[in-house]
């Protein structure tokens, strides 16, 4: 497995360290919710201020909201303190920090103006410290100039802001949380070393042992490690994360990027499970009539894993939740993405090329436009229906909106355009096939699945819709090449263990291969897999077959 290849000694034993701390978090944890019965708990921060004396647990709670991204709660918070202490400059810097969520996408210009005047209101309160100016300093370097300068450029001026933050003040563990932090956020996706991810996680493990229960240490040390090659990393933490801060539905989901990265389909649903529960109990309360991002980002990840196990019934049920959802409590990524991405996944891994071919964005009313990243999925979905069922009209239609869809994200947002274009060549590459054009498909896949080997996924998602290199081994199966379809499959496989789709298509084009020993151990893996299923997955019948044969 290319974890095993690619994971250093050290490393491992900066995990091992990061899980004995946690470990023992976990334990006194416990004890407290056994005495108190089910309390309010978010994890431990100490954040000292100048502020008065009386505000300061508040202001705590506050920040350990703001760690576990609970943007919304967190900004009522701060902005309660500075009603409660007008002198409180640094609450007002709280309320800006909850308009920049560094790992999801640029903030809206609604969200840039309301962070912009946080931070007037915290330079007209006047902070007392030189610590806490330099905080407001730094988040007033991002917000700065947003009409001239993108996005990235006032990330990465932030992240050396924060760098600085760091230096004049050592003895703050804050400072060196919020900088790894914005090391981590300003990663390009293309550097496959992983730098900025190992020096954020060297810095957030070392203060691991010192502070087990702070939720931005354990957050951000999964999100560091948030990509195959470091999954593994971050298991300590993952496993640890939900309960030092059960009350926060953020917390609770988390744990599934790394289950997910692992193929660890069980643990991934167990943990979103309770994470979209606390997410729908909360906004039932908080914000009745809409329904929670939290939610439908917590709904992403666990169609995603059901469809691993072929339970496909359990995936329809969610499925059909998100179609009829007409509001959301914010109109964030995560919740875009999760509502163009559940039907698009559930049609897809299915081979339900028909059903996909005929999906529409929903809810109609819900601003698209902002979000066309998440509409590209749409269309992507139906051009590859399309295509793969005969309808060449449509798939074309939607090829072009992908082209489109790429060219409007280019001067925008470089990842997600490349992600779009990963997309439009994928769709492209069924067009041509369907039109009996074997090698312009096969040279458009293949620099499809390249250039999906040059990035990462984004923090939002659990994956691609479909790796571009699983489709890329449909075609050479298709094409009758399994040798080579095996050796895409297996990429597939390293990349994301447990992918349904993969595992069959590895055992198949193995067993054409002649390789029976080979097509028996993956048939074998995908017989146990789904050895739950709620469905009458053809694939399952075909790996029966074979192992009762062999």
């Amino acid at each position: 497995m290319l974890i095993r290849r690619f994971i250093k000694p050290a490393r491992v034993a900066a995990g091992i360290a990061l899980a004995s701390a946690l470990l023992a978090s976990s334990a006194a944890h416990a004890h407290e919710q056994g005495e108190q019965g089910k309390p309010e708990i978010l994890g431990t921060v100490n954040f000292g201020t100048s502020c008065d004396p009386h505000v300061a647990a508040d202001f705590n709670r506050a920040m350990a909201l703001l760690h576990s991204f609970w943007y919304a709660e967190a900004a009522k918070r701060f902005t309660e303190i500075a009603q409660a202490d007008p002198g409180c400059a640094i609450a007002h810097w709280g309320v800006a920090m909850t308009f920049y969520h560094l790992l999801w996408a640029p903030p809206s210009p609604s969200d840039v103006k309301s962070g912009s005047a946080a931070v007037e209101r915290a330079r007209i309160a006047g902070a007392k410290t030189q610590r806490e100016r330099d905080y407001i300093g730094a988040i007033e370097v991002f917000y700065k100039d947003s009409d001239k300068l993108d996005h990235r450029t006032r990330a990465k001026a932030y992240e050396n802001a924060m760098q600085q933050v760091y230096e004049r003040n050592r003895d703050d563990p804050e400072a060196a949380i919020f900088y790894a932090l914005a090391v981590i956020s300003t990663a390009p996706a293309t550097d496959k070393t992983f730098a900025q991810q190992y020096k954020a996680a060297a810095m957030l493990n070392k203060l691991a042992a010192q502070m087990p229960d702070h939720p931005g240490i354990i957050h951000y040390v999964i999100h560091a490690y948030d990509y195959p090659p470091l999954a593994q990393l971050a298991l300590p933490a993952a496993r640890s994360y939900a309960k030092v801060a059960p009350s926060v539905p953020h917390a609770l989901h988390m744990p599934s990027h790394i289950f997910t990265r692992l193929g660890l389909w069980d643990e991934a649903i167990e943990t979103d499970v309770a994470s979209s529960t606390a997410a729908k109990r909360h906004v039932d309360k908080a914000n009745p009539g809409t329904e929670s991002f939290d939610w439908l980002h917590s709904l992403d990840y666990m169609v995603y894993a059901y469809l691993q196990l072929a339970q496909d019934r359990k995936a329809k049920l969610l499925v059909d939740e998100v179609g009829s959802v007409a509001k959301v409590d914010d109109v964030a990524l995560p919740a875009a993405y999760a509502m163009a991405a559940i039907p698009a996944r559930y049609a897809l891994e299915r081979r339900q090329w028909k059903e996909a071919a005929s999906l529409e964005l929903k809810p109609a009313g819900f601003p698209w436009s902002r979000f066309p990243q998440c509409e590209a999925m749409i269309s992507f979905a139906r051009a590859v229906g399309a295509a793969r069922s005969g309808d060449l009209a449509d798939a074309e239609l939607n090829v072009e909106r992908l082209a489109s869809l790429q060219q409007g994200l280019a001067s925008r947002d470089a990842y997600w355009a490349g992600q779009v274009e990963i997309q439009r060549r994928v769709a492209a590459a069924w067009v041509a096939y369907a039109k009996g054009q074997r090698e312009e498909a096969l040279r458009l896949m293949k620099s499809a699945a390249e250039l999906e080997s040059t990035t990462e996924k984004h923090p939002v998602t659990p994956g691609a819709v479909v790796p571009a290199r699983e489709f890329l081994a449909d075609m050479l199966v298709d094409l009758g090449r399994p040798g080579e379809a095996l050796r895409e499959y297996e990429g597939v496989l390293d990349a994301s263990p447990n992918r349904f789709n993969a595992l069959h298509g590895a055992a198949q084009s193995a067993e054409r291969s002649g390789e029976l020993a080979k097509a028996k151990a993956y048939y074998a893996q995908l017989a146990k897999l789904a050895d739950r299923t709620d469905s009458d997955r053809p694939q399952l019948m075909q790996a029966r077959g074979f192992l009762a044969r062999n």
